[in-house]
């Protein structure tokens, strides 16, 4: 026997991170294929301290747990951290104790979720893809004169009138799952978007789209798969209720995906049917798509802009001035510019102009400083017995001011006058959302968001006492370090949810994890917390609200939707959420992570493959637009060398570190609650 290790009986001595145990080989021998029987038999390399005591480089608090129970086979869990304890019996090779701690995270962990887990749907069968099929590609497209026409609906093949043979048509071959994934870098099996229309919802995996139905004794239905696509999807749109594709029938719905420069648009039906109304190109890559009634639009930050309209299924494009954001009201399409201009397209005048190829763009309003408008939100208040709508519209700039302008029912024609405007960002503003009761801004550092609670005077916005601070906060949401376009769509923070005071926040910290943050948007406090049943990564996440049953009194309910790494589909009830906040909202002092969690998140990913040239990871620089990013960076750069005119005429940004706001022109610091990452 090697004279080098102790013979059994002999005391073993060790030093584990620096203190000292002393046990006998027996007692950390009984394990068969244990770190200690290998160690002891001589199959791993030792390394002794000065005493000659076995040096083990592990963490000595753990160790203690482990050794009490190689001694009694027994173990207390109170006051342990399992995760941690687990790691550590791992390395050791402790196999029983490593089972029973699994068990333990198990009871903790159910797969069927916890009270705000409501529904599972798998993934969706994988179409076949259909190599006969010649895909126009996107040069063909971009070399044409005119934007492809749809084929009238009498002449669409009939196979794609019929029926989906869901068994046969979407039956899922390994060749095409391996082709898909030479394609692109996505993985083909995950889902990537998430959209929500009434009581349906869209999903987006990188090759096909399909849709689901609730109805409310039976659940969510599959009713809808599109053919297989040859490239990555981008965007989703999604209409459930429309009007005019085919006259007489209402339970048409349509649903809408773009790549590059291209749109198609496809009308399914609640039986499983499908037809593909037509592909249409913008010319320039899409980054936004979205229903406007019954109206397709897209739009490109280039300065494009497509519509196709359900009742004369026509295809229009217009050049404007390239758009850094964009909004709706009612039939309105908001777009903010970059040259500091407020458009406005009215969809129901669409049709009377299509000879002139038209779509009537009219300016609405021009920022005072010339500034891009890099975020845009548009609020009507309900109509009352004493005036009509009353249009509020809150706006970001690239330098980091928001404004609120409101457009007086009796004075249209006149255009909206300035109500309000604050300095408290240093950054861009990439989101803006004016609500009934709150203002909410986001800017580019660190996703910084400021709130305020706002004053109403029957309805309409006041400014006696004007809008108050509420909140500062961060919402720090780190980037995949080469995002595909989709991933900035499938992952947007929010604000999320209907326009009142309960609006929330969806923080995702890194791309990789299968949990997400809940919390208010006007408070930054946290919500709860939402974990993948499955342990599977969250790849996307939706919030819609579907309608109510047809029972007297029923309400809508809100819901999270969470795609998944493994093509899942898992469903969160956010209404039971916000109701038990509300009831236990003086104990909710959290917003984000806290220092431990967040840590234990960045463990997840690789910092140094950000983007990013500094320490501080900057989220979300993917969400301005690629060709305005210098730009802003230039506004950025300018807005700090003020001279003492510009000072003087009230429109200051905020010193670091105070702490002061108004309602016109106030100074504030782009503050903030949560701890700033400098280093990780």
């Amino acid at each position: 026997m090697n004279s080098s290790f102790p013979c059994p009986g002999e005391i073993i001595h060790l030093n584990v991170g620096g203190t000292r145990f002393s046990t006998s080989r027996q007692t950390l021998t009984w394990v068969v294929d244990s770190f200690f029987s290998s160690l002891l038999s001589g199959r791993i390399a030792s390394l002794k301290d000065e005493t000659g005591a076995i040096f083990i480089d592990r963490d000595p608090n753990l160790f203690v747990p482990i050794l009490n129970y190689l001694r009694t086979k027994d173990l207390d869990l109170r006051d342990l951290n399992i995760p941690a304890l687990r790691h550590e019996a791992e390395f050791y090779g402790i196999t029983p104790l490593v089972k029973k701690l699994m068990f333990c995270e198990e009871l903790e962990r159910s797969s069927c979720g916890n009270v705000l887990f409501h529904g599972y749907l798998p993934a969706a069968a994988f179409p076949l893809r259909d190599r006969r099929v010649h895909t126009v590609s996107e040069a063909e497209l971009r070399g044409r004169q005119q934007p492809v026409t749809p084929q009238p609906r009498d002449r669409v093949a009939s196979a794609r009138e019929s029926p989906i043979n869901h068994q046969a048509d979407n039956a899922c071959s390994r060749s095409d799952l391996d082709i898909a994934l030479t394609d692109s870098m996505l993985d083909p099996r995950k889902v990537i978007l998430i959209r929500g229309h009434h009581n349906w919802i869209a999903v987006a995996y990188p090759h096909f789209v399909c849709c689901y139905r609730i109805k409310e004794s039976t659940g969510w239905h599959l009713v809808f798969t599109s053919p297989y696509l040859d490239r990555p999807v981008e965007r989703l749109a999604l209409n459930a209720k429309v009007t005019g594709v085919n006259q007489g029938d209402n339970r048409e719905k349509m649903v809408a995906v773009s790549y590059g420069s291209t749109v198609r648009l496809w009308c399914c039906q609640d039986g499983s049917m499908r037809n593909e109304i037509g592909t249409f190109n913008l010319g320039v890559p899409v980054d936004a798509l979205f229903f406007i009634g019954s109206q397709l639009v897209a739009t490109s930050s280039t300065g494009k802009v497509g519509v196709w309209h359900a009742m004369t299924q026509n295809w229009q494009v217009q050049e404007v001035h390239p758009v850094t954001s964009c909004d709706t009201a009612g039939s309105n399409l908001l777009l903010g510019c970059s040259n500091g201009s407020v458009y406005y397209i009215d969809m129901q005048k669409f049709p009377l102009r299509m000879k002139d190829n038209d779509l009537l763009v009219t300016e609405l309003y021009h920022d005072p400083s010339n500034d891009a408008i890099t975020a845009l939100s548009v609020y009507l208040t309900p109509k009352s017995s004493l005036s009509g709508n009353w249009i509020e519209i809150a706006y970001g700039t690239s330098s980091g001011t928001v404004r609120v302008i409101v457009q007086h029912p009796e004075t249209v024609g006149h255009g909206p006058q300035l109500l309000q405007t604050f300095t408290v960002h240093r950054s861009p503003v990439l989101k803006v959302m004016l609500s009934e009761k709150h203002l909410v801004s986001v800017c580019s550092e660190f996703n910084h968001t400021r709130t305020w609670n706002v004053t109403r005077f029957r309805g309409m916005l006041s400014t006696q006492p004007g809008s108050t601070p509420v909140a500062s906060f961060k919402v720090l949401s780190l980037e995949d370090g080469d995002p595909h376009r989709s991933y900035q769509a499938g992952n947007d923070i929010g604000p999320h949810g209907e326009r009142d005071d309960m609006q929330v926040f969806i923080q995702k910290v890194v791309p990789d994890t299968d949990q997400v943050y809940v919390r208010l948007s006007s408070t930054g406090k946290r919500v709860c917390i939402i974990t993948s049943v499955d342990s599977s990564n969250i790849s996307c996440f939706c919030v819609h609200e579907c309608e109510g049953s047809n029972r007297m009194g029923s309400r809508p309910r809100r819901y999270l939707f969470t795609g998944h790494t493994n093509g899942a589909i898992q469903i969160w009830d956010l209404t039971t959420a916000m109701e038990q906040f509300t009831k236990g909202e003086q104990d909710q002092v959290v917003g984000g992570p806290n220092e431990g969690e967040l840590i234990k998140l960045l463990g997840q990913c690789d910092l140094s493959a950000s983007r990013c040239t500094t320490p501080s990871l900057s989220p979300a620089s993917s969400l301005l637009a690629p060709q305005l990013t210098a730009r802003f960076r230039s506004s950025m750069t300018s807005s700090v060398h003020l001279s003492n005119e510009d000072l003087s005429s009230g429109e200051c940004l905020g010193a670091e570190g105070g702490a002061d706001d108004t309602a016109d022109g106030g100074a504030g610091a782009c503050g903030m609650v949560e701890p700033k990452i400098t280093h990780c």
